[in-house]
């Protein structure tokens, strides 16, 4: 099987169980154990775009760090399958990152499953939006992220 198949169809799969423990088993010790842990939820996720990245880095690089994007030469860039493949990793990663985030306000916040499963399959379908939603669905809540927490020198 080779490198792009294989990248894809393991990110595509290993992010399954983790929506479902949001979506469905917020509050359960078992989602806190693996999506509470970054190093499991969201390191093998960068581990498999890494993979798929590194054959590909000097493109990316070359083509994003010489010449302002523009439509077309976003086009261009993803123009062969190895880099749309690359690009759905990226939003594995994100996507999933943004709802493990989402997820954890919603905790905070306390809010219900009523709440937060339909706001974190939209973080998994669109995670700017779900981001967004997140976001609205918890103000109330103050964590080390959204507020710096001291001076900026």
């Amino acid at each position: 099987m080779e490198l792009t198949t294989l990248t894809f169809w393991f990110s595509s799969v290993f992010i399954f169980p983790l929506w479902v423990l949001m979506w469905f088993l917020p509050k359960h010790e078992l989602t806190h154990k693996i999506v509470g842990d970054v190093r499991i939820c969201v390191i093998p996720l960068v581990a498999s775009y890494a993979l798929l990245l590194l054959p590909n880095a000097a493109d990316v690089l070359v083509t994003l760090g010489s010449q302002m994007p523009t439509p077309e030469v976003v086009v261009e860039l993803f123009a062969s399958e190895e880099m749309v493949i690359l690009a759905w990793l990226h939003f594995l990663v994100m996507d999933t990152f943004i709802g493990r985030y989402i997820w954890m306000r919603m905790l905070a916040a306390g809010r219900p499953i009523q709440v937060s499963m339909p706001i974190l399959v939209t973080c998994m379908m669109m995670g700017p939006i779900g981001l967004l939603a997140g976001i609205l669905a918890t103000l109330d809540v103050e964590d080390d992220i959204s507020k710096p927490s001291g001076t900026i020198e």
